[in-house]
């Protein structure tokens, strides 16, 4: 079983919005940061955006201004909104959550960003 299960990822225009979202599925308990990263094929993966269970965020220079991190309060989802999307933002983005026994990974959603 999956323990991070991301949706909302498409084929955008430049300058469009997305919203993503990352749910954890059962059993995934002591969530206390949960993430977005990115990777491109050659490429490292990437923080995108991070939110503590504090509320506490942290961007990726590349996001600041225009992608927005949330989360649900029990901390079992995430959310990237992600706005003015530019061609260099197409990636597979991938939910990461946090935990004191460890991390957890979903599978990925495709974002394409084109015209």
């Amino acid at each position: 079983q999956v323990p991070l299960v991301e949706s909302g990822g498409g084929f955008i225009q430049p300058g469009g919005s997305l919203r993503l979202s990352c749910t954890a599925s059962g059993g995934l308990s002591g969530i206390t940061a949960m993430g977005w990263y990115r990777q491109v094929p050659g490429a490292q993966r990437e923080l995108v955006a991070l939110i503590h269970v504090s509320g506490n965020t942290r961007y990726a220079d590349s996001a600041k201004g225009r992608f927005t991190i949330s989360r649900a309060r029990d901390m079992n989802a995430v959310y990237l909104q992600m706005n003015d999307l530019k061609p260099e933002d197409t990636a597979v983005y991938v939910c990461k959550g946090s935990s004191p026994w460890g991390d957890y990974w979903g599978q990925g959603t495709q974002v394409t960003v084109s015209s």
